[in-house]
Order: C-alpha cells, then structure tokens, then sequence
C-alpha cells in the first residue's frame, strides 16, 4: 500500500507474490529409533517381517527417502536379512537358527535424494524365537544306584542328568515314572518317599523306566532306565524261639566238667550275612549256668533246690553286624527235687515233765516236729523209735505226738524215760534223723523249766535293709519271778544279734539275691542251779525290694567326626539291675537330644546328624529304666571332631569280603597308621555293587573310608594318598598280615564308570538283533490276517478278542502314564480320596503281581516284552 501526506490523504495497493524455494535443509527421520522384532527360527526365507518407515519434510528428491542397512551383528555372509530401498520392507534372506543365533541387532539408514544426500538412523532388534525341535537328552541310558535300606525317608538317591540346547534347556521340563516308593523332581533328582522307608528282607530291588519329557504340551521325549539296588542293613533285632516257662530240671551236683543239659535255644534274625548270623549268650556271667555254641543251655554248677528253686536268667541274642543287635529275654529254670535232705527236727532233745498224780491214759504229753526242704514224697515223714523202750509211751507215726499208755499207778518213784525218735522221708532212697525224747515222771513235786512260747517262729524282712534293725522277738520264760532268762544265738551269729529282751537285729544288709531263707537256733537259759534251757527255731525270709540300676561308669566320653553318617556309633553305655524277675529288663534313653540316639535295648549311642556341631562337646545323660520305674543315669561327652572334611576323607579298595573288614577295623586302623605315621579313623565300610565292567562283576570289592590326622588336625586326602602310592609295598605287607596271601588294595581317586565300552557294543548287537526279528514277525503277521480275513464271522470274533488282549498292555500303560502325571503335580497335597484310590490301586497291583505266577501269564508278558522292544526301536 502506498499513501500521501496530503489532507485528505490519498492512498493506492498492489499485490506482491513471493516464492520460497526448497533447500535440502532436513534429514530423513524414523518412525521409531529402535524396532522391536520376533522371528521364529522355523519361518520361511522371503518372508517380510518389517516394514520401516521415515519422513523428509523437504521436497521433491529432497524429500524422496530410500532404506538400506549399514551393519548386521553378528555379521554373516551372506546376510540374513535384505531391506527394499524403496518401501522400507524388511525380508528374512537366510534360514534363522536358535541355537546359532538368538539376536540380530540391524543398524538401518533412511536417505534423501538431496543434493548432498541426507541420512537418517535407526536400529532393528531381531529376537530369533526358539521352536521346540530338539528332544531331551539323559546323560546315560541306564543308571545303576546302590543304597543301603535304613536310608532315611525324604533322601536324595541320585540326580538324572538331562540336556536340551532348545531355549530354556529341560527348566520347563518333567519326568514320567511309575514307583510308589521312589518321588522324582522337575530338577532331576530321585529321592525316597518322605513317608516310605526300605526293607531290603522285603524287596532288594527296583526297576523304574523314566521318562523325561521337555514341555508339557508337544514335548519331546527321551527314555532312561534307573536301577536301584538294596543293601543289607543290621535292622532286624534277633528273636527268640518259644521257650517253654518254666524250664524243669533236676537239681544236682554239676560242674564244668560234667554239665546238664537244659534245653536247646538257637534265635533267628532276617538280615544276612554277618548281620543274620546269631550267638546267644547270658547277659551277665552267671556262676551255674552257661551255653554251648550249638545253643544248648547247660548247668555248670552244683543246684540246689531247698537253697534256690527257681532261676531267673536274662538272655542275650547278639547278630554279628555293625553296629551290632541284641535281643534280650528272660526264662526261668525250675529245679525239680532229688532226694537230698534228711529231715531236720525242731529241736534235739524234746523233754516233758509230769506229776504222777496228773497221768492218765491217752494223755499228750509233746509232739516231735520235723521237717523235709524236699517236696513231694521226698518231704513225707514218719516218726518211729529206735533206740530205748518203754512200756508207758506211744508214738503215732503220722503226727509224731507222744502220748502216755496208762495212768502210771505201778510208778512209785521218780522215773526218766530216755528214748531215741527218727525222722523218717519217703524218699529213695530215704533219709532219716534222730532226736532224744526224755519224759520225767515226778511222784511228789513238778520243777518248772525255761520254755519258749512257741517251739518255732517265722519272721521277714526287707532287703537292703539299716544295720541294727529289728526283725522279730522271741519270748521265753522261766516259769517263776525268781529267775531271768537271758538268750543267746547258735547260728548265724555273723548277720544277727538278739538282745535280753529277745529281740532278733540284723547286723548286716541282706540281700535276697544272694539268699533269701536263714535258720536260726535261740536258746534261752534261766538262772536256776542247774540252769535249765530251751531251743527255738526261728525261721527269717528276706523279702525283694526294687533296687535302681546302677552304670557300670558315672561318666563316658566319646569322640566323632561331624562328617559321620547317621547311626554311626559313637558309644556304648552299659547298666546293671540287681534285681530278678520282671524288674531286671532295662530300657536306655535320652534326655534331650536331636544329635545322637540310643538303642533302647543294648544302650548303643550313635548318630543322627553331627554336620553342624563341628568343634563341640555334646553333653548327653543316658537313663537306663527298669521295669518299675526306678532308673539311674550317666553322662556321655561326645567330641565332635571339626577338623576332617569331606576333602579329608581317603578312600581305598580291599579285594575282601565287607564283613570280613568290618570285623577287623581296629586292627586295620592301627596297620595303615603304622605305615603312614599318622593316627587313622576309619568312617566307614561298604561292599562296592553294581558295578558294570565284567573284571569288578567278577571280583570281591569293598570300600573304605577313613581320615588320617596328625596331633589333632586332619591331613588332606591328597596328601595321604601321595603317601600311600608311594609306601604301597608297606601298606601291601601290612594288608597280608591281617588278612592273608592274596590281599590286594587301590587307592580311589574317582568313583568308577558305571558303564564300559564293551558293554555298549554287547547291548546294542543284542537290540539290532530283536529289530530285526520283530520286523520278520509283523511281515508274518500282516500275511496271516490278510487270509484270516475270508474266514467265517466267529474267526473274526475270534481275532478280535486277541486283538483287545494284545491292546491290554498299552491301555494299562497309559492309565498308568496318566496317573503318574497327575501324581506328579503335587505330591504333597493329596486328599483323603486320593490317597485311598492309592492304596486300592496299589493292592490291585499285588493281585495283578501274584498273577504273574502262571503259565498264560509269563508267556503274555514275554510278548508284551517282545512288542516293546520292537516300538522302542
């Protein structure tokens, strides 16, 4: 617009164009910096995968972009992949490979067609995805485990090893298995059944076909055969045989010499080998009775009925493994009775005095007492006189009362009649003693002398009892207060005492174990001139009381290493009852201890876990209870060494028998200490089984393990066995001294393949064979059903049943295949339901096993087998 100054003003407008022409002034941009991308390895070459985009606001060539890829890494050649310069499309050149490459990272320019060229940058992440295409792969196609049968529940036996170079390897993989003892883990590892246990009297081995399966749906599949066998362990106790109760025998005089036959006890015990064979013995030495090695219980000392009649004996079956089972019981020997005890009167003299004018015919005058320790008729007695008449006594034979025959009215003076009575058993041969019977017949007057209450007395008293307490009083008297009677003991004089009151003390403890009747004379004498006397016979029973246990030792200590396995032995504690009968039996226990554990039975310590109390002195108090209650304790210090590692431990090879070295392991420790200059432990001993190379099947092979220290620090297992390579021909002399010509050793330095070369050729020559045979046997099949297929209806019918009996393997198969799946998991949350269905499927298995036994049954299972080789194949 232009306008004048003038009033008014005046202006005038014109239109101007101006054109802006375009300089190449922008590089291309593109739509993202970085491309994300996922390419599975399987998908086809010229396949588009991207198509990148870029913009250039400028125009004309300046704005006109074209695609190109500056860098592949990794770089290949050819490249894997090719971009079209003109519409940005991203196309797969070359075949992707997982396992090759898992990432391509592709470095992409967009430029312009300006005058110079512009460029823009970006990069393409290529994710190669992985396609399940490779099957697993186990380590071995067959594993040989051996385990011991106390292997705890829960415990791990082995690790199956499995491979898969596909993406993630076996991580999302499992394994298929039949066994309800046996549980196997997505990572490999087969243990035992946190709720089963082993028994190898029961069965000694286990064969399981796993499967290893890498995903869960459209999994690849290998197979492993896994062979578990089961080692003897010492867990059975030895048991006696019925024993009749109470064994009779006769007393008698019986020695070393000439001994009695008792009876004949011989205890079983279900292990084997050492552990199965059984010695019985008695648990303490006893002074009368012993055993033969063929069992036979023998008296080897002098038994006496009337002294002890009946002997409680405690027995001890003892295996032969390590550790070591004892089984204990108790019988008892009831001594039948032999004719070896006279009568014994109550006294030695019987006397009477009368009045004349008191006779009259039939009158008592006293009663003769005597009697038999036998029983039976060997303790029947008859009285009679053999020395001396007279015509005014008479004597029933029966009773051995005394009475008078007349009045005495023909007696005019003071008459003693003296005679001589007998005692008499039936017997046989009898016994007899005598005793004199003196009867005074006084005309005028009747002295009175010193009498007992009563001709005997019985008293009791418990055992263990205070010195000085009373067991029992007697009383006599005189007759008059002008005389005092004061009493005396004849016998026994050494463990009791009576006092003026007649009051029979104890001096001593008694003990009812050593005897438990005492027979005591007491005489009692007046102060008369002559002084008169009178014998009475006082008859003292010890009663039992319960005594406490008592240990051998108050205090034991032991040693172990915190790398001992469990129920290795640490000690043995070892307590005596003094009583008899039900109260003998003793039960070992401890008081609170999650380490170690005592046998209840033989009171062997031994170990649980020590893996974490390395360095420490374990305290333990042991209690031995008896039957009653009553109980006594000791303390056990158990060392547990920290200074051997598994590092430490040495193992050799001793082409011996197990029990063999077992039975010789202190004198084996003090030989290879002997030779290598250090102190020698030995942990443990195991026979080698299982092993497949055709020299060790034919071969005794045991291992053992042990650590060597020196002043209390171990040496390292490296060390000892430079030294026993070089010192071999020591080691070797020592080895034939303990064990004989023939002894030879190696020192272990890996544990041996579980496979051989040879062994491989034999087993794959023997499965070409059965391929072979089961194609020539489906050639014949297939001709013979086409002609069988022009038969009769019934030929069919009959075909069909055969058929759905050779299909009953493969449906158990797969019922079986898919419970285990199920099983597999979560074995841990069953429900009631599921684990009775368990227990139905198991006793199904049982009836299906006791099957197998008839003919038709081994010839269907030799097909079915023939049929699995060939699909296997």
């Amino acid at each position: 617009m232009a306008e004048d100054q003038g009033r008014p003003a005046r202006s005038a407008t014109a239109t101007l164009l101006l054109q802006v022409t375009d300089i190449n002034d922008n590089n291309p941009k593109f739509s993202k910096a970085e491309y994300q991308l996922e390419v599975l390895e399987t998908e086809s070459v010229g396949t588009s995968l991207l198509t990148l985009s870029a913009e250039d606001p400028d125009e004309a060539a300046n704005g006109r972009v074209t695609y190109s890829i500056s860098q592949q890494s990794p770089s290949s050649e050819p490249a894997v992949f090719e971009l079209e310069a003109s519409s940005g499309i991203l196309k797969l050149a070359q075949p992707l490979n997982y396992s090759d490459v898992k990432v391509f990272i592709l470095n992409v320019q967009a430029s312009d067609g300006g005058t110079p060229s512009l460029v823009g940058n970006g990069s393409v992440v290529v994710n190669v995805k992985d396609f399940n295409n490779n099957p697993p792969k186990f380590s071995k196609e067959s594993y040989d485990v051996v385990v011991f049968e106390n292997l705890a529940s829960g415990a791990s036996i082995i690790t199956l090893e499995v491979m898969d170079i596909d993406e993630g390897g076996f991580s999302n993989g499992h394994f298929i298995y039949i066994s309800d003892t046996f549980d196997i883990t997505n990572q490999g590892v087969v243990s035992l059944k946190k709720d089963t246990t082993l028994d190898r009297e029961t069965q000694d081995n286990y064969i399981l076909q796993v499967v290893a399966v890498d995903q869960a749906t459209d999994g690849l599949s290998a197979t492993a055969q896994l062979n578990i066998t089961v080692l003897d362990y010492n867990d059975n106790t030895p048991q006696f045989p019925s024993i009749p109760y109470p064994l009779q025998f006769p007393e008698g005089e019986y020695s070393k010499e000439k001994p009695g036959e008792i009876f004949t006890i011989l205890p079983t015990d279900a292990d084997i080998d050492l552990n199965g064979e059984v010695t019985v013995s008695l648990s303490s030495p006893h002074p009368f009775f012993s055993f033969r090695e063929d069992g036979m219980l023998l008296a080897v000392g002098p038994l006496d009925r009337e002294s002890t009649g009946v002997y409680d004996l405690v027995l001890k079956a003892s295996d032969k493994g390590s550790p070591q089972r004892d089984n204990i019981t108790t019988i008892r020997v009831s001594l039948t009775d032999v004719n070896d005890n006279r009568p014994v009167f109550s006294s030695s003299i019987y006397d009477r005095s009368i009045l004349l004018k008191d006779a009259e015919t039939g009158m008592l005058l006293l009663t003769l007492s005597a009697t038999d320790r036998d029983t039976g008729n060997n303790s029947l007695i008859i009285y009679s006189f053999v020395e001396g008449e007279s015509p005014y006594l008479a004597l029933n034979n029966n009773t051995g009362e005394v009475t008078l025959t007349s009045d005495l009215a023909n007696v005019i003076e003071d008459t003693q009649i003296s005679l001589t009575a007998v005692a008499t058993d039936h017997g046989s041969p009898p016994l007899n003693t005598t005793a004199h019977v003196v009867v005074n017949i006084r005309v005028a007057s009747l002295v009175e002398g010193v009498a007992f209450q009563s001709f005997s007395y019985n008293f009791s008293l418990p055992e263990n009892n205070l010195q000085g307490a009373t067991v029992g009083q007697v009383r006599a008297s005189s007759g008059s207060n002008l005389y005092e009677v004061s009493y005396s003991l004849k016998t026994h004089t050494d463990l009791f005492s009576i006092n003026s009151d007649g009051a029979i003390m104890a001096t001593k403890e008694l003990d009812k174990e050593q005897q438990e009747w005492y027979i005591l004379d007491v005489e009692a004498v007046d102060t008369r001139t002559p002084p008169t006397s009178a014998v009475a016979l006082v008859r003292i029973q010890v009663e039992d009381v319960n005594e406490s246990p008592e240990f051998s030792s108050k205090d034991y200590e032991a040693s172990v290493f915190m790398i001992a396995a469990y129920k290795t032995p640490v000690i043995q504690v070892k307590a005596l009852d003094p009583d008899v009968g039900d109260s003998s039996g003793l039960v070992y226990s401890l008081s609170d201890s999650s380490s170690f554990d005592v046998e209840p039975a033989s009171g062997l310590v031994y170990v649980v876990s020590a893996a974490d109390l390395g360095g420490k002195t374990v305290p333990l108090e042991v209690k031995a209870t008896d039957g009653q209650g009553l109980y006594a304790t000791a303390t056990v210090k158990v060392i547990v060494e920290d200074t051997a590692s598994s590092s430490d431990v040495t193992i050799i090879s001793l082409n011996q028998l197990a029990n063999v070295v077992e039975s010789k392991v202190p004198e084996l420790e003090e030989s290879l200490g002997k030779v290598l200059g250090w102190a020698v432990n030995i942990i443990q001993v195991w026979s080698s089984v299982g092993e497949e190379t055709r020299m060790l099947r034919a071969s005794v092979r045991t291992m053992v393990s042990f650590v060597a220290h020196d002043k209390g620090e171990a040496i390292s297992a490296e060390e000892v066995r430079k030294k026993l390579q070089s010192a071999s021909n020591d080691v070797k002399a020592e080895l034939v001294l303990l064990f004989g010509d023939g002894v030879n050793f190696n020192v272990e330095t890996r544990s041996p393949s579980s496979t051989s070369d040879q062994v491989v050729v034999i087993v794959l020559g023997i499965l070409l064979a059965v391929t072979i045979l089961g194609l020539i046997v489906a050639v014949v099949f297939v001709i013979r059903f086409k002609r069988n297929g022009k038969r009769k209806e019934s030929d069919k019918e009959s075909f069909d049943i055969d058929s759905q009996a050779d299909g009953f393997t493969n449906m158990n198969f797969n019922k079986n295949y898919k419970s285990s799946q199920q099983l597999s998991r979560n074995p841990y949350n069953s429900t009631a339901e599921d684990r009775e269905k368990a227990q139905q499927d198991k006793r199904a298995g049982e009836q299906q096993t006791s099957k197998k036994d008839s003919p038709r049954f081994r010839e269907h299972k030799n097909s079915e087998s023939d049929e699995s080789h060939t699909s296997a194949l």
